[in-house]
Parts: structure tokens; C-alpha cells; sequence
């Protein structure tokens, strides 16, 4: 549950001028301990009984994989089992050393696995903090419970934001609304009376009530596609999505390229067919990128495990991609901007009205509410004086109508209907009193309007001909962190967007002490465009939105999108819930509404609006250095086909055994890509990841590839005799050792000392290598005198040239 003092549902914006009604995330609602005088729930005994029949709601709602998903989608995949088979050949035809792939790939295989369970233990454990827990009445008390804990027939309480979660029938209602659009399409809330059904997913827009539970667990099928939808995922991520089409190219170009390798191999070395199944084999390791996979994998869980250390849940994995390819963010100004909390700071008599009588009138609507909203918190803090009146119908505050009422009975057996609201939506156009309004709203100031209605409370046309009593001002406090936090976005080039429920002048001077760029102009949703491109424009050319309902939000979302904008959407109010849905990335705060928390992709548990960064850099960090580390993969596999082809064509021996490429494998891609994967990388991302990666892959693959087999075929002609085709192998393998390090070098710009110190690194360990007599043996390693080592050498200079020189000409011809 969260702080009473903490903002949730409308108490964010709607109620921004609202009123009566906005409740928390039932945060403000009976106590525990309080008794309730309807419908008293179950008891300790009836409860038991139905657990004991299993009727519960065990649906087991997880934020990630099992263990044994995790270890499936590690181990059985399709190149895992390519590895495996031919290590299984080594293995039988020897020697060990050969092998050494199978061991690589044993350990690459076990570091994804224990850093998935690493990110698995972060999120379940976030998970459990960030739960709601709905208030049950048990033996007549409301408790809050886990939704694991319900059982059939409970008695389960709803306010605003509350997000229902079982099958159920209303007991008890006072002007329960219910949004079903999640799961009908139907966009209108429904007014829920005693004895309608309630699905479960649906969630609370206005008013409260009771309902009793009728489906649990599974037997709720609403409850299983919310669990469904809610549960932590590894799809829709370009990503991902990049990753896989890549591999499809890699097994086209495999399977043929294999086949006439191991046929080339067998009838060059038909002498010795052990030596030939040996070369096959390392013909076709290389040109799995076996790594790739393993390496998004711990790029993304190791971003779970980072932001679960700073608050932040995420739902979905691809979220920390999502965010960070946004480039228009839309705030919501109550709850992000500023805190939840806020206080009265003036009370502006209007007409003949007596300030005791108004204050009495104030207290009297603040009792009328058992769940407050923050606006009305703060006058029920600031107006303790409704003793003796007595609420005989009230008007449930909503987002749309941007006001709530209540009939009243005072003291002395007066009766009156009264509004509390927007002073911009219940008085008329030209009112006087609205001068003063505007001025208080340019100060950044929130204002509300007492109205005394001559019409019943149930009377659609309530809110017309209103007699004005009083203003009441309120003062919201600034977050300290969202004035830097707005301006990282905006030198990141992320525009900024409030879209907030109130007034239009009072948000922009609020947007404008923190600093956001033309936050001077701000903008009333209720002039906008309905029509989705000029709307669009609108959105495009401003940065603060006012009087914008719950609609408009989701419309606005879909109007950056259709200009081609990948739309974050911040909120925590019941009223930001289809907004959030629809956008690219939903992100919620942890204190909001269940039903907001439920359908984002990211929550903010620590409610800070300044981890926004935080989650932006972490997916520029996975994506900058995934699209760099693939580079470093692809270009093996280009390499390693090439080299198969020409072997093939010129039907001489493979120039390497599997030990060769496991060594150049593991200093040139192994290594350096798990540090390059993991380290910091504040480059925007950037669309078209397939391309962006092949258009530097291939030109480096083919230039490796080219020049080692031209060391290879030097090397035939210049050595003969015994070991020759060692010295051969010896000099390819240095010419593609150097080729590989320069492609490295390449990838690691710009050089920080930590990447100058991993390349140099890597180098060492190649001559220590090729200096120490067991290494040279271990891994048939020996360069036979000068002139062709040389000649290696000068070949791979060479290549390195031609590498810039394509790497820069790439870049002009093909920009990403």
C-alpha cells in the first residue's frame, strides 16, 4: 500500500482542480482496524474452509522466467547444438586441444544462465515490493492482502485507481465507475450498481464501492490475460528481433558453405581423414556467432540487475531498449514535476460569502470523502471545522467533468448542493472571478472553485449557473530533481512533453521555474485540433498542454506516434492508464494507481522521476554496445565463409585447426566483446540495427578474409617439405590475428585508457603466446624464419589500410 501522504490515481492531476472524490491508491481509505458497516466480509473459519477447497486465487503472476526457462533458452539452441555435435567429433578423433570450442561455449552457455537467475532474483524480489495489495474486509475489518491470499466469496474494496482483481459482483456502490476498455474496447467507464458483474483487469475511473469475489485463480479468464500481459517478456525488441534475422542470413550461408567444405576437406586429405575432419570442423565453427546471443542476453539482464539497484522495476526486458530510442517524452505534472503532497495557502471570498461558513462547508466536503485525494487532503488538513453537517448524496470527482459535489445538511437543517472544481470549467466565460484565477495560476499556483449548485446533484446540467463562493488556492511543491532531469532530456535531444489535467497557465509557470523550453506558451488542450496531424503539429511545436482529458492523453500519444516519434509516457493516476498503454514505453510510479503500475512496461518504485535518466542511459548502453559487438561477430562469420568458399574453389587444405580459431576467437571477439558489452555508452540509439551491423560486417569480413588466404597461398608456395602446412597455417593465422585486432581497434573507438589497455592486452597475450615453447605446441603455433612471417605482416598493413579506408568511406556512403 501506499503513503497516505503520496499521490496516486487522480489525486495526480485529475484532481487538479478537482474535488471530492480522486482517491489514492487506496492509500487514504478505511484503516485496518476500522470496522466496516456493510457487508462485513468473511470470517477466520469461512476463509479457511475455502482455502482448504483450494479456492483461492493462486494465479502465480511472475516478473520474469522460470528457472527452468531461463535454463532451456540458454542451453537447447540451435547453434549450441551445431557446437555440441562437432565437439563430440573432436572429442572422438582428437586431439583435446581442438576441442577447446566446446569448452568456451560450456562457459559462455553457464555466465548467461547465472546472470539471467542474477536478474530473475532482482525482479521477483521488485516485484514483491511493488505488488498492490487490495483491502479485503475479513471478520468485518478491511485489511489489505496479497492477491495471492483472496479466496472465493471475499469482500474485496475499491476506490480510484484500484485496479480489480478477481471476477466479481458489486455490493455496494457510490458512483462506482469501471473503465473496461482494456479489455472490451469500450472507451465510456460503466456505472457499476449493486448486483452487476465486475471482470477482473478492469480498474476503478470514479467513485468506490464494494464487490464480492465469484471467480478466482484461473477460472477468471480476464485474470489469466492480465497475467499474460503483465508477465516479464523477451519479445517485440528490434533488438532481438535484429539479432534473429542475422542468424537466419548466418544459417543460409552455413549449411551450403559447410557441406562443400567437409566434401573439399575429405578428397584434399583423403590420406589422412581424422586431419580432414579436423580442418572441416574448424572451417565451420567460426562461422557461428555463438556469442551474440549470450551477450544480448547478459547486456539486458545485467541492465535489470543495475536499475533493480536504483528502484525500477521493469515489466518488460525490451523496456530498457524502448526507452531509449524515445525522443519525445510526455509528463505528467502532479506526481512527476511536482510531489504529490500540497497545502492551501489562501482561501479568496467571493461574492457575500462568510469565511467561517465557507470554511465549514470545506470541512464538510473533506468528510464526505473517505478516500481524499491530495487536493482535498490538503483542505481537509486546512479546514477541520465540518463537525455537525452531514453528506446525504455525493458526486464522485472524475477526470473528465474536472469537478465533484455533494449534497449537504447543515446543523441547522439547511440543505445544498456544492461543488468543488476547475474555476475555468464551472464559471462562465468573462466571469470576473476568472482574472483573478489566471493570475494566481501564472504564479504556479493550483486553484479550485467553491460553488453552491441550484440544481440536484444528479442533474447532468449540475455544474451550470453555479453561485461562487470562494477560491481556493493551493500551493504544489517542486520536485528538487526534475529541473536537471528535464534538462538531460533536452541536451539529449528528447522532447519534453506536460500533458496535465490542469489549467494550462498554472502548468506552464510551473514548467517554466524548472526550466523547460517553451514552457511560456502553454497550450489548452480543450482548443486542440481533433484531427490527429494538425493536432500532431500542435504537439510538435509546443511543450505544455493544460485542461487535456484522460481522451486526449491517449490521443496525443497517437499523434506524436503517427509523426514518427517514439512516445515514453510518464503518469501515475487512473487517468494516465490508456495514455500509458498506448504509448511506446509506459513508465509508472511506484506509489500510483494498481491499474497504471499494471499495464507500464517500467515503475519507478522509489517515485522519483529523476531515475528517468538512469533507464535512458541503460538502454543506450545495451544497444550502443550490442550494435559494436555484433560488428565484432559478424565479421568472423563473413571471414569464415569467405574462407570456406575460396578453400573450396582451390580445393587446398583448410589453413586452421579449431585450436587457431579458439584462439583468435577468444583475444579478438570473446574478450573484449564482454567488456565492450557491459561498459558505459551515452550514444543515442539508433534505428535500423540489420543494417547499421552488415554495413560494416561484411566490407571488414571480406578484407580479412581476402588477405589471409593471399598469406596462405604465399605461404604454399614458399614453404615445402616436412611441416609445411604448419609454417603455412602459422603465417595465416598471424596475417588474421593482426587483420582482427585492427577491426577491434576500430570498434573500440573513441579510445578511453581502459580500451587502449583491453586491445594492447589482448596483443600481449598473442606473443606470449607465440614466445612460450608448451603454448606454441599446445596450439601448433610456430613461425618459421623471416621472410614470410614478414611478408604476414605486411599483408595485414595492407589490409589494415584498405579497413580504414572502407570503414570511413562506409560511413559517408551508407550513414546509419
Amino acid at each position: 500500500m501506499s503513503d497516505p501522504a503520496q499521490t496516486a490515481g487522480e489525486a495526480a492531476e485529475g484532481a487538479t482542480d478537482g474535488a471530492t472524490g480522486g482517491a489514492t491508491d487506496g492509500a487514504a481509505r478505511d484503516a485496518p482496524g476500522r470496522p466496516s458497516p456493510r457487508h462485513p466480509g468473511l470470517t477466520a473459519a469461512e476463509v479457511a474452509e475455502r482455502v482448504s477447497r483450494g479456492e483461492v486465487n493462486d494465479v502465480p503472476v511472475r516478473s520474469s522466467r522460470s528457472v527452468g526457462e531461463i535454463v532451456r533458452a540458454n542451453v537447447f539452441t540451435r547453434f549450441n547444438a551445431i557446437i555440441g555435435v562437432l565437439f563430440l567429433i573432436i572429442l572422438v578423433v582428437g586431439p583435446l586441444q581442438d576441442g577447446l570450442f566446446g569448452f568456451v561455449i560450456v562457459a559462455n552457455t553457464a555466465i548467461g544462465i547465472l546472470q539471467e537467475l542474477r536478474a530473475k532474483k532482482t525482479l521477483d524480489s521488485l516485484a514483491v515490493v511493488g505488488e498492490s495489495k487490495p483491502t479485503v474486509r475479513r471478520d468485518g475489518t478491511p485489511v489489505p492482502l496479497a492477491t495471492g491470499e483472496i479466496v472465493l466469496d471475499d469482500v474485496i474494496e475499491l476506490g480510484p485507481g484500484d485496479k480489480c482483481v478477481v471476477d466479481g459482483e458489486v455490493l455496494e456502490s457510490d458512483g462506482l465507475e469501471i473503465d473496461e476498455s482494456l479489455l472490451t474496447g469500450e472507451a465510456d467507464p460503466v456505472l457499476k450498481k449493486p448486483g452487476d458483474k465486475i471482470m477482473s483487469g478492469s480498474f476503478v475511473v470514479a467513485g468506490g464501492g464494494a464487490f464480492a469475489a465469484t471467480k478466482v485463480g484461473r477460472e477468471a479468464y480476464a485474470a489469466q490475460l492480465a497475467e499474460e500481459a503483465s508477465r516479464f517478456t523477451l519479445v517485440h525488441s528490434e533488438l532481438r528481433t535484429g539479432i534473429s534475422q542475422i542468424l537466419k542470413y548466418v544459417t543460409w550461408m552455413m549449411v551450403p558453405t559447410a557441406v562443400g567444405l567437409i566434401i573439399s576437406q575429405l578428397v584434399v586429405q583423403d590420406h589422412d581423414w581424422r586431419e580432414a575432419v579436423r580442418r572441416m570442423i574448424a572451417g565451420i565453427v567460426p562461422m557461428v556467432p555463438e556469442g551474440l546471443v549470450l551477450l544480448t542476453s547478459v547486456a539486458f539482464a545485467i541492465g535489470v540487475i543495475r536499475l533493480g539497484n536504483k528502484q525500477c522495476l521493469v515489466q518488460e526486458l525490451p523496456a530498457i531498449e524502448g526507452l531509449a530510442r524515445v525522443d519525445v517524452v510526455c509528463l505528467d505534472k502532479t506526481g512527476t514535476l511536482t510531489e504529490g503532497g500540497m497545502d492551501v495557502s489562501d482561501l479568496r471570498l467571493l461574492a457575500d460569502a462568510e469565511e467561517a461558513y465557507v470554511r465549514r462547508v470545506l470541512g464538510a466536503l473533506g468528510d464526505s470523502d473517505p478516500r481524499p485525494n491530495a487536493s482535498l487532503q490538503a483542505i481537509v488538513d486546512a479546514y477541520p471545522d465540518g463537525e455537525g453537517w452531514r453528506c446525504a448524496e455525493a458526486l464522485p470527482f472524475s477526470s473528465a467533468r474536472k469537478y465533484s459535489g455533494a449534497e449537504l445538511h447543515s446543523p441547522d437543517g439547511e440543505v445544498a448542493t456544492w461543488l468543488l472544481g476547475a474555476p475555468d470549467v464551472l464559471l462562465r466565460e468573462g466571469d470576473r472571478a476568472l482574472d483573478e484565477v489566471e493570475e494566481l495560476n501564472s504564479q504556479g499556483l493550483r486553484v479550485l472553485l467553491l460553488a453552491r449548485a441550484g440544481r440536484d446533484l444528479d442533474d447532468p446540467r449540475v455544474a451550470e449557473d453555479v453561485s461562487p463562493a470562494a477560491l481556493v488556492v493551493l500551493e504544489q511543491r517542486l520536485r528538487p530533481d526534475a529541473a536537471d532531469t528535464l534538462r538531460y532530456f533536452d541536451e539529449q535531444k528528447v522532447a519534453a512533453k506536460v500533458i496535465s489535467g490542469d489549467n494550462a497557465v498554472s502548468v506552464g509557470a510551473v514548467a517554466a521555474k524548472l526550466g523547460l523550453p517553451r514552457a511560456e506558451s502553454p497550450v489548452d488542450a480543450r482548443k486542440l485540433p481533433a484531427e490527429r496531424e494538425d493536432m500532431g503539429k500542435a504537439l510538435d511545436e509546443g511543450s505544455v498542454f493544460g485542461r487535456v482529458t484522460p481522451q486526449q492523453k491517449r490521443d496525443m500519444v497517437g499523434a506524436l506516434q503517427a509523426r514518427g516519434h517514439t512516445v515514453a509516457m510518464t503518469g501515475d493516476g487512473v487517468n494516465d492508464v490508456l495514455a500509458l498503454k498506448d504509448a511506446d514505453i509506459g513508465v509508472a510510479m511506484g506509489a500510483g494507481s494498481e491499474a497504471t503500475r499494471a499495464v507500464a512496461q517500467i515503475v519507478l518504485l522509489n517515485n522519483s522521476f529523476a531515475s528517468l535518466p538512469s533507464v535512458v542511459a541503460e538502454g543506450r548502453r545495451v544497444i550502443g554496445n550490442i550494435t559494436r559487438v555484433a560488428t565484432l561477430f559478424l565479421t568472423k562469420t563473413v571471414y569464415s565463409v569467405l574462407l570456406a568458399i575460396l578453400v573450396v574453389c582451390t580445393r587446398v587444405p583448410y589453413p586452421f585447426l579449431p585450436r587457431h580459431l579458439t584462439l583468435l576467437s577468444t583475444l579478438t571477439i570473446g574478450v573484449p566483446a564482454f567488456f565492450l558489452a557491459l561498459a558505459p555508452n551515452k550514444e543515442r540509439a539508433k534505428p535500423h540495427f540489420v543494417r547499421r551491423v552488415m554495413r560494416y560486417s561484411v566490407p571488414a569480413g571480406l578484407i580479412a578474409g581476402v588477405a589471409t588466404f593471399a598469406t596462405y597461398l604465399l605461404a604454399r608456395h614458399y614453404y615445402t617439405g616436412a611441416g609445411s602446412l604448419d609454417a603455412e597455417t602459422s603465417a595465416a593465422t598471424l596475417t588474421l590475428f593482426l587483420i582482427s585486432m585492427w577491426v577491434l581497434a576500430i570498434i573500440a573507438r573513441p579510445y578511453t585508457w581502459w580500451r587502449v589497455l583491453l586491445v594492447v592486452a589482448m596483443g600481449v597475450a598473442f606473443l606470449v603466446v607465440l614466445g612460450v615453447p608448451w603454448l606454441q605446441r599446445f596450439f601448433a603455433l610456430k613461425l618459421v624464419g623471416a621472410t614470410l612471417p614478414w611478408a604476414a605482416v605486411g599483408i595485414a598493413a595492407v589490409a589494415a589500410v584498405v579497413l580504414e579506408v572502407a570503414w570511413r568511406w562506409v560511413g559517408r556512403r551508407f550513414p546509419a
